[in-house]
């Protein structure tokens, strides 16, 4: 089938348009946060395994942290273990850890590195405790007492932080033309498993990979104005200033200091980019556009 003259402009435009970019990134490292309905709907997975494979066959060196939170809960209701939260957070005990290492660590990992190896990638999936890639420690959270006006800690079980990134591992598998696909489990100095925040653990990672551009891909369009508008810009200055005056709030608030904090570290731009968007992080990456909130 011919291309008629209208779709073989549109389509010479993508072309020249995405070729600064291809040159731009080639050789460096984007970290992708992978989660929300990207990984729920297949349609989306199955175009973020393209948009993976593409990035890592034109040069760009793609490494995938992923969460999942929502196929932890179906098997947890599955098995009749009791689901508590404290401040947004999945209380954890032994027995739900275990729940989450095999979510986290067997199904989803293994699933999303199926998709990509299945596009004709290169992927290979670990976690955290794999190499002892991610040293955690354990999560302090506190609460306000309104009755004594003092804070409280509350013992949510497995619950970490991150405290170091080893990236030999992540390194060797670059080097070697593999897309690393990270699940969030760390482990503490005495073999203690802890599961943690997605978000946070690629905005470390980038950081110590000094990445060119760390992707969290979420289920809204990006961060908004109080108008409801989309911020498709911001820097550093102007997020601190959005958070000060509330725009930017309630759940969106970690996601958005992990992509403040990475950039303050050296990570060249964060974006928050929708995910139910098909190919979300090629048009983010490659256009002039974007689907997102770029920080930098």
């Amino acid at each position: 089938m011919t291309l008629t003259h209208d779709s073989a402009a549109q389509f010479t435009r993508v072309l020249t348009e995405s070729l600064p970019y291809l040159q731009k990134f080639a050789g460096k490292i984007i970290v992708i946060k992978y989660g929300g309905n990207a990984m729920e709907n297949e349609q989306l997975q199955r175009g973020f395994a393209r948009d993976v494979v593409l990035m890592k066959q034109v040069g760009i060196n793609p490494v995938v942290v992923h969460g999942g939170g929502p196929q932890i809960g179906e098997l947890l209701t599955k098995l009749n273990i009791p689901t508590r939260f404290v401040q947004g957070m999945r209380v954890t005990d032994s027995q739900t850890m275990d729940v989450v290492e095999m979510v986290l660590g067997g199904l989803v990992n293994k699933q999303i590195v199926n998709f990509i190896n299945h596009q004709g990638g290169k992927a290979v999936g670990l976690t955290g405790k794999d190499g002892q890639t991610i040293r955690a420690r354990k999560l302090n959270v506190s609460s306000q007492s309104p009755e004594t006006n003092t804070s409280e800690i509350i013992d949510i079980g497995h619950v970490g932080e991150v405290e170091k990134i080893k990236t030999d591992l992540i390194d060797t598998l670059i080097a070697s033309d593999y897309i690393p696909v990270i699940a969030p489990i760390g482990v503490d100095e005495e073999g203690v498993s802890y599961n943690i925040n997605a978000d946070l653990v690629a905005g470390k990672i980038a950081e110590v990979l000094n990445a060119e551009k760390l992707m969290l891909l979420t289920n809204v369009a990006g961060l908004l104005d109080k108008q409801g508008q989309l911020l498709t810009q911001l820097s550093t200055e102007d997020v601190d200033y959005l958070i000060a005056d509330g725009t930017i709030h309630g759940g969106m608030l970690p996601k958005v200091r992990c992509a403040l904090s990475a950039v303050k570290h050296g990570v060249k731009s964060a974006h928050i980019v929708d995910g139910r968007q098909t190919h979300a992080v090629l048009l983010e990456i490659f256009s002039n556009e974007g689907v997102g909130t770029l920080i930098n």
